[in-house]
């Protein structure tokens, strides 16, 4: 697959060839589903437990006389219904994990990428080179390479520092290295930019 590169100033960068077998795969919802769903659960944080009537320190004297109190009959100051005692069927401790498949892993996301190609929404930049880390001189480039609402753009190892102090102020563009490369962060944005570097990154990852 050959796509044509472009610079940040709009103008032609050449061409460059695609690899069919990270950007030519045919996607399928249900390997999509399963990896995106993967992610989401190993996002999730661990649940923290309540404390208990068994694991709260108060004295566990009986405090009042069985009759003659003229209130309800209690055994100690655990109880829930106390200020400072347990909690009556509180939440339990709970750890969020899911295993996938690195195959499925692997191709859910050459899927992920071949989507956006398909779909005319990948962008092949030169480099990320801006000659001052200023938001209004990258948003007046921006607005004439057609990132759309939202975009992911990937560079290589390592990130350009100015493009990063000019992009960190725009909530609609995402900046990641090629290393982070996932299934939700490209699906959820409407338009992917790689550069040069990080198509050879992406390649080599799954050809290396």
């Amino acid at each position: 697959m050959k796509v044509k590169v472009q610079t940040l100033d709009a103008k032609a960068g050449g061409d460059i060839q695609l690899d069919d077998a990270v950007f030519g795969v045919e996607p399928r919802a249900d390997i999509l589903h399963r990896v995106v769903t993967w992610q989401l659960i190993n996002r999730r944080a661990p649940a923290r437990p309540a404390r208990e009537r068994s694991d709260v320190a108060r004295t566990g004297k009986k405090f009042g006389r069985q009759k003659g109190g003229g209130t309800a009959r209690h055994g100690d100051r655990r109880a829930p219904i106390f200020i400072g005692g347990g909690k009556a069927h509180g939440p339990r401790a709970r750890v969020f994990t899911s295993s996938l498949n690195k195959k499925v892993r692997a191709l859910g996301l050459k899927m992920a990428l071949s989507s956006k190609a398909k779909e005319g929404n990948l962008i092949v930049l030169d480099n990320l080179d801006l000659g001052e880390g200023k938001t209004k001189a990258l948003r007046e480039k921006l607005s004439k390479l057609g990132f759309g609402k939202t975009a992911l753009v990937m560079d290589g190892d390592a990130l350009n520092v100015s493009f990063a102090r000019a992009s960190s102020n725009l909530e609609s563009i995402n900046l990641m290295p090629a290393v982070g490369a996932n299934v939700y962060d490209i699906l959820r944005h409407e338009t992917l930019v790689l550069t040069r570097a990080a198509v050879e990154k992406l390649e080599a990852r799954f050809n290396g």
